[in-house]
């Protein structure tokens, strides 16, 4: 009996819905929303950013790839960091994961409530609290359905970057695209903002306990999500500036409405408004359904109060972790503006980041006879290089970030390490 059925979740998901799932998890509220402060900092060179994001995103990336052939759990960071580490530092790593999903799908409720309001004039704060509402059921209804949900509104919200792209098609090379207002450092950090628009690709390891031969579909469908986005960004970033100046960009509560009222008039604007309300959406829903798995994950392994590990008898979702992340994050409504929170965001992630890559590296020389279907590429005897690099550029980003965001990051792990400090004392 594998882990999978003692524990109650159903393997439904195949390598095609796990990749768009995937890509519906990256694709969202940080390229619609984020990518006029990048062209700010960035101007036309802007694309680069993204470039280095990317680059980034692929080292790390590859290293979930490997670890989700290993342990193909719901706890995902946890498990990695416990094996590697031992229980208490992976207790502050799931305990940053769970707030980096419950505090970004806040954030990106809030910028659906922003659009809401633009388009039908309805106040913002309770349609980001009837969004989180309505998706939680849709969670608790079943993980098929979600993922079905979260296909459709990435198609849509694809549709909508597609558009963008043909719009920018006709006017590529009309800009100097290594033009930088700000220099190498303004490329830099907007590469360190911009990272949040990645975010999304080390929550698809929390559906592995859902998904059918996990050992081999997890690693796949993580590369051609991660292969599928990256490309799609930087095409992006080139048409935005292609059309609209970084400086009217940086400018605008809706940056690529702006592209598309540009070139094609004010009902393209509605257009393309409509669309961003969908990708809001299917980022709130992922990141709800990322935080409460690796919830359940840690209360299965009795890191978290045992109640969040209780799964509903007939639809199989984890219900207690469902609610607890949806109570949360309606709570966190009332936090900071996107850019901000998405720095909050990036902090957490490339801290987590840091963990674990060296927990791959560690469990390289720690267990190497583990089975590892797959298998991070490029090594100097049992120390892979790779991982170095994720763990080298994750600490050159952190730099750049904004101080105060650093600090709410480090406030909220601070506040896991004091949980962490009170329990073991506890229990001796």
């Amino acid at each position: 009996m594998t882990r999978s059925d003692r524990t109650g979740l159903k393997r439904d998901l195949g390598l095609f819905e796990v990749t768009l799932s995937g890509v519906g998890i990256i694709l969202g509220a940080g390229i619609y929303a984020l990518i006029g402060k990048a062209a700010e900092l960035a101007g036309n060179s802007v694309w680069i950013a993204f470039a280095l994001a990317a680059l980034i995103a692929v080292f790390t990336g590859l290293s979930y790839a490997e670890l989700s052939s290993i342990f193909p759990r719901a706890s995902a960071e946890y498990e990695y960091t416990n094996r590697a580490f031992g229980k208490r530092l992976a207790f502050v790593i799931g305990w940053l994961i769970i707030f980096s999903g419950v505090i970004g799908a806040s954030t990106v409720a809030l910028g659906f409530g922003g659009y809401f309001e633009a388009l039908t004039g309805a106040s913002a704060l309770p349609s980001a609290v009837l969004l989180i509402l309505a998706l939680s059921i849709i969670l608790l209804w079943g993980i098929k359905i979600s993922a079905w949900f979260a296909i459709v509104f990435t198609l849509i919200e694809t549709v909508g970057l597609l558009i963008v792209i043909c719009i920018g098609v006709p006017h590529l090379g009309s800009v100097d695209y290594l033009d930088m207002p700000n220099g190498l450092r303004g490329v830099f950090e907007a590469a360190a903002l911009i990272f949040f628009a990645y975010m999304g690709f080390e929550e698809m390891v929390k559906l592995s306990e859902e998904t059918r031969d996990p050992e081999r579909n997890m690693p796949l469908a993580l590369m051609a999500a991660l292969a599928i986005t990256i490309l799609l960004y930087i095409l992006v970033a080139l048409s935005v500036v292609s059309v609209v100046p970084p400086e009217v960009l940086a400018a605008s509560a809706a940056p690529f409405a702006e592209v598309a009222a540009e070139a094609l008039g004010p009902e393209a604007f509605v257009v393309v408004s409509a669309i961003a309300l969908f990708a809001t959406a299917n980022t709130v829903l992922l990141m709800l359904l990322a935080a409460s798995r690796i919830a359940y994950g840690m209360a299965e392994s009795a890191s978290l109060p045992t109640v969040l590990g209780r799964v509903h008898p007939g639809r199989r979702t984890p219900m207690v972790a469902i609610v607890a992340v949806m109570l949360l994050s309606i709570a966190f409504l009332f936090s900071g503006d996107i850019a901000f929170v998405a720095s909050a965001n990036d902090f957490i992630l490339f801290a987590t980041f840091v963990v674990i890559n060296a927990s791959l590296i560690t469990l390289r020389r720690k267990e190497p006879e583990l089975p590892r279907p797959f298998r991070v590429p490029f090594a100097f005897g049992w120390v892979p290089v790779l991982p170095v690099l994720g763990i080298l550029t994750c600490l050159f980003l952190i730099v750049h970030l904004d101080g105060a965001a650093i600090l709410l990051g480090l406030g909220i792990a601070v506040v896991g390490g004091l949980i962490v400090l009170v329990r073991w004392q506890r229990s001796g």
